[in-house]
């Protein structure tokens, strides 16, 4: 624990340096100024990581501030949004430490450089609790065109960014490492390292707007995401999983131990994007090859149908699952 700074030194030492945006005002004011540009609208969205749940206590600081930005910018990926800045609220323990807030605040200033995307304000607090952060991003559409998740009609192709499964299994190899047992050294690393940081699609945003007609981040679990998606359009989905795209590590564990399925299915934390498009005008396709062109890989996994509910099919037969994603609550 450090007793040398006051919130206020803490601030101007650690985040005033991230505060790059005119309208941070240098974080000394009570709130930031922003002023979209013409013809745009806004699109917020915010999210909240906890010690103990979202990220190991023992996670280096420097991949928790990235992990805490991404998977908010996964979100404004999956409305066609590019990101203008974002709000931080830190909840520090008894304990913290100068070297944890110097890592911290290093990884913040490596991503908000990559993804263009400064801090804007925030605040600082200290709990009896665990470490918590709580981001808000704030992005940018071209007006009237967020998609969101309720415009998915039937016949539309399902659509899915990248692959799915390694960082779910990432963290179970985390608390038990037992869980990547007859995998390689690599891919374990590999998996783990899906979990620590995960990749935000902002390169799809244009073909999202362009193509989409629903979209989310898929972050609690695939199949539990993709029933949100549906039951927001009033629909229903059938998907096969041998169109599933699966991580190397899953994909692994998947022909090893074909029981292990489900939990790919529903572990979440892959941050990739599961949208619809029109099955008309060749427009599936097209978006395939916007995505590649952007430089990722987009995959057609199934079709929304009429009626309510997901059916995920393996050899056409319906795979069970206990659970469909994972749920705080």
């Amino acid at each position: 624990m450090s007793q040398r700074l006051d919130e206020d030194g803490l601030i101007q030492r650690f985040f005033a340096p991230l505060a790059t945006h005119p309208g941070a005002a240098g974080l000394i004011d009570d709130a930031a100024a922003l002023t979209p540009e013409p013809g745009e609208d806004l699109v917020l969205t915010t999210d909240a990581l906890v010690a103990g749940v979202h990220f190991f206590p023992t996670d280096d600081a420097f991949d928790v501030a990235r992990k805490a930005l991404r998977v908010n910018l996964s979100d404004l990926a999956a409305k066609g949004a590019r990101p203008i800045g974002y709000l931080l609220t830190l909840a520090l323990p008894r304990d913290w430490t100068i070297p944890w807030l110097e890592r911290f605040s290093a990884g913040l200033a490596e991503d908000q450089g990559r993804f263009a995307c400064p801090l804007l304000g925030g605040d600082t607090v200290k709990t009896p609790g665990p470490t918590t952060i709580s981001v808000t991003a704030i992005g940018a559409v071209p007006a009237g065109t967020i998609v969101r998740r309720a415009g998915a009609q039937v016949g539309d192709a399902i659509m899915l960014t990248g692959g799915i499964g390694d960082a779910a299994l990432g963290c179970r190899i985390l608390y038990h490492p037992i869980a990547g047992e007859g995998l390689s050294a690599d891919l374990v690393d590999v998996a783990k390292r899906r979990y620590w940081l995960p990749e935000p699609r902002l390169a799809v945003t244009p073909a999202l707007r362009r193509y989409a007609s629903a979209a989310m981040d898929v972050s609690d679990g695939f199949a539990g995401d993709l029933a949100k998606l549906c039951r927001a359009s009033g629909v229903g989905a059938r998907v096969s999983f041998e169109e599933m795209p699966l991580d190397p590590a899953a994909r692994a564990l998947a022909r090893r131990d074909p029981t292990a399925i489900p939990d790919i299915l529903s572990g979440g934390d892959d941050y990739e994007i599961l949208f619809t498009v029109p099955n008309r005008d060749d427009h599936p396709l097209a978006a395939i090859r916007a995505c590649k062109a952007a430089g990722v890989e987009a995959h057609w996994v199934g079709n929304i149908v009429e009626g309510t509910g997901v059916t995920i099919t393996l050899a056409g037969e319906p795979i069970a699952l206990e659970r469909a994603s994972y749920s705080h609550f």
